[in-house]
């Protein structure tokens, strides 16, 4: 796991918004704080600022308002080393209510889906901590076994956290606040050293590219995910494993390499310059000759402009495929694992068949689910 400080703190200034005039507000009432400061706090990107702050009377009663993110962003409530962590994303009213002494875990938080989900993982977190010091200090069990325990804990919980919050809803903020959780210094979730970990980082930074594609959280997590897969694939080429060195490259998209229908190994971003249509299909359903028959059209249409396309098949039937895709004029590659293909999780298909657009300079644009006139949407990228 690395240090959170090396993963997050990589650009320069938080998003905020230049929308004219629009705030968000958050309110509530911290008891038992008489003459306290509280601060709202921007945790951005490049570190904790300052955005305001208030002197609690004897009702505790806050108010506080800041110009609308265009993205989520990430903000906190301080009184000492009591914490509150909230997610912004637009104009709405967040409403707090606490407790100065147990203002970090019992609170109770109004107005936002995202700001409930983080207090939900923040919950679950510190009694990940606590459960781990209970083992630690268990004197009636070896160091091994210790050690197999308190592994087999954060495995447990960082399952739990994948399947219920981070690819449940990967473009949610309370997603990529999952990521960054930590246990001390050290972050749960490792994109560097465990491939199963940069899963995770990879389908929330897909989610970004497409839903905020102007969010520096956005692109700092496709860096982030990137430079993990290349470590990750280093650390295993130095284990044994043969890996082609030829694949370790920070690009611009969740790279692809699969072989073709011809034998070729084909690769995503081998198309940079190009206008791509990525499809995720599988030729063994009722409507699949509809959906070839639109693609054909637009292939023809656009192909001599700079138009491709690069289908991934998750049919299990290898000869059927090759079979459906003899005569098909753009890359048809299949993926062996079906519909069980990592690729899945790292793009965040949630159902098949889905595509997405992919800009001239290997960037993802936008996914099926966006496009309302997929005709004038690769028009505009042409």
């Amino acid at each position: 796991m690395k240090n959170i400080n090396k993963i997050i703190i990589v650009a320069t200034a938080a998003l905020l918004c230049a929308c004219s005039g629009e705030k968000f507000r958050i309110v509530g009432n911290i008891t038992d704080a008489k003459d306290s400061v509280l601060y709202l706090e921007n945790v951005g990107l490049d570190g904790i600022a300052v955005i305001d702050s208030a002197k609690l009377d004897e009702t505790g009663g806050f108010e506080f308002s800041d110009a609308a993110p265009e993205a989520p962003e990430f903000y906190r409530l301080r009184i000492d080393n009591q914490i509150i962590n909230v997610s912004i994303d637009s104009t709405e009213t967040v409403t707090v209510k606490a407790s100065l002494p147990t203002m970090s875990s019992g609170y109770t938080i109004d107005g936002s889906e995202n700001c409930e989900k983080i207090r939900e993982l923040t919950l679950k977190q510190q009694k990940l901590v606590r459960d781990l010091l209970a083992l630690q200090e268990n004197v009636t069990m070896g160091t091994q076994l210790t050690r197999d325990s308190m592994l087999r804990v954060i495995d447990e919980y960082k399952e739990d956290v994948k399947r219920n919050y981070i690819y449940k809803a990967p473009m949610r903020a309370y997603a990529y606040f999952a990521l960054f959780q930590t246990i001390g210094n050290q972050l749960i979730f490792d994109p560097s050293g465990n491939r199963e970990d940069n899963k995770a980082y990879a389908a929330v930074a897909t989610s970004w590219d497409t839903y905020y594609p102007n969010a520096l959280r956005g692109k700092n997590l496709h860096n982030i995910a990137l430079e993990g897969m290349k470590n990750v694939r280093m650390l295993e080429q130095k284990g044994g494993m043969q890996v082609d060195p030829s694949i370790i490259n920070t690009t611009n998209i969740i790279n692809i390499e699969l072989l073709d229908n011809k034998g070729n190994m084909r690769r995503l971003t081998d198309l940079a310059g190009k206008v791509v249509l990525l499809d995720f299909h599988v030729f063994a359903t009722q409507d699949s000759p509809q959906r070839i028959m639109l693609w054909r059209d637009l292939y023809n249409k656009y192909h001599d402009q700079g138009f491709e396309i690069f289908q991934v098949s998750l049919d299990n039937d290898e000869h059927f495929w090759k079979q459906q895709t003899a005569a098909l004029p753009w890359i048809s590659v299949r993926s062996a694992d079906g519909m069980d293909s990592d690729l899945l999780i790292m793009y965040n298909v949630q159902r098949i068949p889905t595509f997405f657009l992919v800009d001239r300079t290997n960037t993802l644009h936008k996914r099926d689910t966006q496009i309302e006139d997929l005709d004038a949407e690769i028009k505009s990228l042409l």
